[in-house]
């Protein structure tokens, strides 16, 4: 009886020997770097080059390389190996002050972040976005292993970087930190242009609408008893401070000029903002607006024209950035074009190492429309 059963067992085990056999066989081999190479003919450095470095490559060879690739199954190089073998991820973080919604949602933000990953894809980097505002006390997953950062926006306080590795290489853009480079616009000279040419007609009762200005939470008026954050806090006081120039060579006391302040730039926030303010009596209402962003110039037009005032003989405005919308729509708007796309180029140029790291200062353009002619 024993014999019989040890006979069924060898029977058993042979049949799952060859089970498993059968299997690995059945199983294909994950195609390498190699075999790709040697299936196309070409060396490892270039099948490299086409997932890594495209600009080395010229289109045709690397479509043709990454077509065949797709074909065959390799999916390109494993990305953990090459960071153990390099010490580098090839990711490049952006850290964005506001959230991801808003920043894709927002003109200026989508096309800053559009110029970073141009340059990125064209140099075989990753794009990898967080928002400060919810990187509290560590850094998530892959986020810690990337090769540098951008940080991006109006950042109220410093200590939403204290995340970040403290020797990456780290790049500011609307933003300044201690001893790293930075991008900006001329803010302050932009802005006096503009209020210069909005003041060079006559204005009553002139009036400023600020982007984040005040130090706490303040969606409306600024009165004389809020604090204000300070110049190297928010690009806001370097335009009001243009602002400011302009008023006071056309003989406004700037102190005087009421301003109100818009803690999101988004038409929803802004909106209850600027509907209390042109609901005001006839003899109290601005006739001129000096706006910090297109998108509160175009919401103050939009609720303008459902009272029916008319621009821009009952209100004058203008605004800044120069998104696409406020130049489609009639009355074409007055306003400062800031290259946000050239901004974005340039931060990833520099977080990669192709131009030297040192602060830029783009300059602008004053675009005059209708609505402040």
């Amino acid at each position: 009886m024993a014999k019989g059963r040890d006979c069924a067992y060898d029977s058993e085990l042979t049949e799952s020997i060859q089970m498993a056999k059968e299997a690995h066989v059945s199983t294909p081999r994950r195609m390498t770097l190699k075999d790709l190479a040697r299936e196309l003919g070409v060396s490892t450095a270039t099948i490299s080059n086409a997932f890594n470095r495209p600009d080395q490559l010229s289109p045709a060879l690397r479509e043709r390389i990454l077509g065949e690739a797709k074909r065959l199954g390799y999916r390109g190089p494993d990305a953990k190996a090459r960071s153990l073998r390099t010490g580098r991820s090839r990711i490049i973080a952006v850290v964005l002050a506001e959230s991801l919604t808003y920043s894709i949602n927002d003109a200026v933000a989508s096309e800053l972040l559009s110029g970073i990953a141009e340059v990125l894809d064209a140099h075989g980097h990753t794009l990898l976005l967080l928002s400060a505002r919810q990187m509290r006390s560590e850094l998530p997953g892959a986020a810690s292993m990337a090769d540098g950062y951008i940080v991006y926006g109006l950042m109220p306080s410093q200590d939403l970087l204290e995340p970040l590795p403290p020797q990456s290489p780290l790049v500011a853009v609307d933003f300044d930190v201690e001893g790293r480079p930075s991008i900006h616009v001329d803010d302050e000279p932009a802005c006096y242009a503009i209020a210069r040419h909005a003041l060079s007609r006559r204005a009553r009762r002139p009036a400023i609408i600020n982007l984040r200005l005040t130090a706490e939470p303040c969606n409306g008026p600024i009165g004389a008893d809020r604090r204000l954050l300070s110049a190297d806090q928010t690009i806001t006081r370097s335009r009001l401070s243009g602002f400011y120039r302009a008023l006071a060579e056309a003989g406004h006391d700037p102190a005087g000029v009421p301003m109100w302040n818009v803690e999101e730039n988004t038409f929803e926030v802004c909106a209850p903002v600027l509907e209390a303010l042109l609901d005001l009596p006839e003899d109290e209402r601005p006739d001129l607006l000096l706006c910090m962003s297109d998108r509160i110039a175009l919401t103050a037009l939009t609720l303008a024209e459902r009272r029916g005032l008319r621009v821009p003989e009952d209100l004058r405005l203008t605004g800044f950035d120069g998104i696409a919308e406020g130049q489609y729509r009639a009355p074409r708007l007055t306003t400062v074009r800031q290259d946000s796309v050239e901004k974005g180029r340039m931060a990833a140029r520099m977080i990669l190492g192709l131009i030297e790291p040192r602060s830029h200062t783009l300059t602008t353009d004053l675009w005059l429309g209708d609505s402040c002619p």
